[in-house]
């Protein structure tokens, strides 16, 4: 009984947590090193902020077009600090696409964990538009609730990240903690911040 339980609390925060970043701007490392990396061609890929002076126009308003996935290289870092009350990842983008394009709102994100697939929710802050320079660089923020319940908890086994208004993901290596705790969905969730909520100072 006791493992049937814990079943079907494990699913119940895979039914309730969506994992989304909030970010504590404060707290979240100035410059993040990725722990990993990969071009954004169907791979993983990570997002991060740098880089929003207005670019080149490619459309026909003079306005730099939506970045693509296969334009952008993702890498995701661990930037929890001691003694915060959640933990929180910091995804890279970077823009290779030879071209300024445009990154609006917030990207998609789940988790892949050994008990099925979390969505992180939106933190709900404003969503600006950033102008992605090529070369350059923005991230954003995923935070989660800390395990601290002493068991061995959901096992987070990956990191699914999709840029705004796009419908292709990248498969990334989860670099925060290798789990979440499991709990009646009434916990803190995971939660995702825009585009701009996590880097360079903030």
């Amino acid at each position: 009984m006791r493992v049937n339980k814990l079943t079907i609390a494990t699913l119940a925060v895979v039914a309730g947590l969506s994992l989304t970043a909030c970010q504590n701007e404060e707290d979240i490392a100035a410059d993040p090193k990725p722990v990993t990396s990969s071009a954004a061609t169907g791979g993983d890929t990570d997002q991060g902020q740098e880089g929003t002076a207005t670019g080149t126009g490619s459309d026909e308003d003079g306005k730099a077009d939506d970045c693509r996935t296969d334009e952008l290289e993702v890498t995701a870092s661990d930037v929890t600090i001691e003694g915060d009350t959640v933990s929180t990842v910091a995804v890279e983008f970077t823009n290779g696409g030879g071209r300024d394009c445009t990154l609006t709102g917030y990207a998609g994100v789940d988790l892949k964990t050994n008990a099925g697939s979390l969505s992180a929710e939106r933190t709900g802050e404003k969503a600006p538009s950033v102008v992605l320079k090529d070369g350059k660089s923005v991230w954003f923020a995923v935070t989660y609730p800390v395990n601290d319940s002493g068991g061995s908890g959901a096992r987070v086994t990956g990191l699914v990240v999709t840029p705004p208004n796009e419908t292709k993901s990248v498969t990334l290596a989860w670099p925060g903690t290798a789990s979440l705790p499991v709990t009646d969905g009434s916990g803190t969730p995971v939660q995702v911040g825009p585009i701009g909520s996590a880097g360079q100072g903030g």
